[in-house]
């Protein structure tokens, strides 16, 4: 009685949790953790959850064909190169990389990788040394990363190279990755619609995420208008065969890098497109708790389910004669055994997994020990199901409405997304984060050399009372093909004194900023001392002064 007692009194009530989250472990320890355990549903499909599985920033798997840009895509979310990271037109990534946030550099191979309780990647563990061998985390400092998480995949094989084998069930940990990421960036080649069957078994293994799932068509700056639209339609055409859904999934056109585009016939197209992308990446943080509430709610549905498949089969079993026979026939009449437990039990055919693979898994398992139906676990996941997750929509509610006005992901392209003139709304309506207008005036502007080149430029372009509009310095920006993402950092950069106007000395800044990107170069997330042009350097001054004075002008 006394270690019943003890047993309870760690035990929280809804009443007393403080977040969805706390509340989602609680539930999940609870009411679905003994019934995963009872009929040993991870041999058959996922693997018991832990506490890092539910404390984890959100994650951005990024799967696609070798050379689609993959590592470019990312390097172009981080804006800057992760340690490890190399791009070319052949398979370049050999590894799964887990891009991480952490004060400072380094890499943890993955057999140390999956025994950290802090990272959410123990689980990995099964898949073997084969696949540890290449597996890594890559943690460095970055902006970005402080908010978001980024898997970097090997690149798919194309078919002449399907033969090679990997060493590992590529599929199945493109399959767990996806159960437990945010979001899944499908990445394919405008130029290059190739359907490997390593391909194909990738798309397979994304089913049943498909509302996580982004498809990217990339490179589109390398055809022209017409060749697009044929690309486009042959790419649905291909999801739709391989997903075999009659929803179509939502593809966003660009070429998500920081070189000028080739071909500017789609130019705004793929602004409007990489906003929406970007703005879906953005709030991935705010939709964190929400994310993992749906996801238990599927797993504890697929939990029923197996539930019922393993008791059904026991009772099914003899007791001593004929088990061998009898346990074929059972494998082979599965289909007709899941319709016989929809109708019986009124569990909708989406919940059940996978028939052929269920199939399979099944050969190696001895029926006579399932376990058979216990009522009071049952009883938990309804009550888990119908009650308990009702009670946290409040609180969902609640923590929706407290982080509606956090920015979300900062840092990389999302520093400019909604300021200065490349922004559709408010074109001049920009706070710059404390400290940037904080300058010192020793030092040597580095800028001065190249200023008479870009003073003509300036004052062809006709400036009003010794300055440029947003809109006039929009269009000569725009005419160096660079994306207009990046030219929204170097116009936040440039414009120093905060006024949405440009005067000679902000627009050499901004001249010789883009001639540094063109050279391939990354932007620095603020501002150095030896760039800020001579006028605009003041005494240092506190931080709170600092965003007065911005906020002012």
């Amino acid at each position: 009685m006394m270690s019943k007692e003890m047993k309870n009194r760690g035990v929280k009530s809804l009443k007393q949790v403080r977040t969805v989250t706390e509340g989602l472990k609680m539930l999940y320890r609870q009411k679905l953790l003994p019934l995963e355990k009872y009929y040993n549903f991870s041999d058959f499909h996922s693997p018991n959850l832990e506490d890092a599985d539910f404390d984890n920033k959100p994650m951005i798997l990024v799967v696609g064909q070798y050379s689609t840009g993959k590592t470019t895509f990312i390097r172009y979310l981080l804006e800057q190169d992760y340690p490890g990271g190399r791009i070319g037109p052949e398979p370049t990534t050999d590894c799964f990389t887990a891009i991480m946030y952490e004060d400072t550099q380094g890499v943890i191979p993955g057999n140390a990788l999956v025994v950290d309780p802090n990272k959410p990647f123990r689980k990995l563990n099964p898949f073997g040394n084969t696949f540890l061998n290449r597996f890594q985390c890559v943690h460095f400092p970055n902006k970005v990363l402080e908010s978001i998480s980024i898997i970097d995949t090997p690149g798919i094989l194309s078919s002449s190279k399907k033969r090679m084998s990997r060493g590992y069930d590529f599929p199945a940990v493109l399959r767990w990755f996806a159960e437990h990421v945010d979001r899944i960036i499908l990445l394919c080649d405008a130029h290059k619609l190739e359907l490997s069957d390593e391909f194909s078994r990738a798309i397979v293994a994304l089913r049943g995420n498909e509302d996580k799932l982004r498809v990217v068509l990339n490179k589109a700056d390398m055809v022209d208008a017409q060749e697009l639209t044929r690309v486009y339609g042959a790419l649905m055409w291909t999801l739709g065969k391989v997903f075999r859904t009659p929803e179509v999934l939502r593809v966003y056109i660009g070429s998500f890098w920081s070189a000028p585009l080739r071909k500017t016939d789609n130019r705004r197209l793929f602004e409007q497109e990489e906003e929406d992308l970007f703005a879906d990446i953005q709030n991935l943080p705010r939709n964190s708790a929400l994310r993992k509430l749906n996801d238990l709610v599927k797993r504890a549905r697929l939990v029923r389910a197996h539930a019922f498949i393993i008791s059904f089969l026991k009772e099914e079993m003899p007791l001593v004669f004929r088990r061998d026979n009898k346990k074929r026939d059972l494998i082979y009449d599965l289909p007709i055994i899941f319709s016989r437990i929809q109708q019986l039990h009124q569990i909708p055919p989406g919940d059940f997994p996978d028939c052929a693979k269920m199939q399979e898994q099944l050969m190696n398992h001895d029926f006579t020990k399932f376990k058979a139906l216990k009522p009071k676990l049952m009883a938990n996941l309804d009550d888990f199901l119908t009650t308990d997750i009702a009670k946290l929509m409040p609180l969902l509610r609640k923590e929706e409405l407290e982080t509606a006005d956090q920015p979300g992901v900062q840092g990389g392209p999302f520093l400019g997304m909604d300021s200065g003139p490349f922004f559709e709304g408010n074109p001049f309506n920009y706070t710059r984060p404390s400290g940037e207008c904080e300058e010192i005036f020793n030092e040597s502007w580095v800028v001065s050399k190249y200023k008479p080149k870009y003073d003509e430029i300036f004052y062809n372009l006709s400036p009003h009372e010794g300055k440029l509009s947003g809109t006039k310095v929009k269009e000569w920006m725009v005419s160096t093909q660079l994306p207009s993402s990046v030219l929204g950092r170097i116009w936040n950069l440039s414009d120093v004194d905060c006024d949405g106007m440009l005067d000679d000395e902000e627009f050499a800044l901004a001249g010789h900023l883009i001639e540094v990107k063109l050279e391939g170069f990354g932007l620095p997330p603020k501002l150095p001392a030896h760039l800020v042009p001579p006028s605009k350097r003041r005494r240092k001054v506190s931080n709170t002064e600092n965003k007065a004075d911005c906020d002012n002008k």
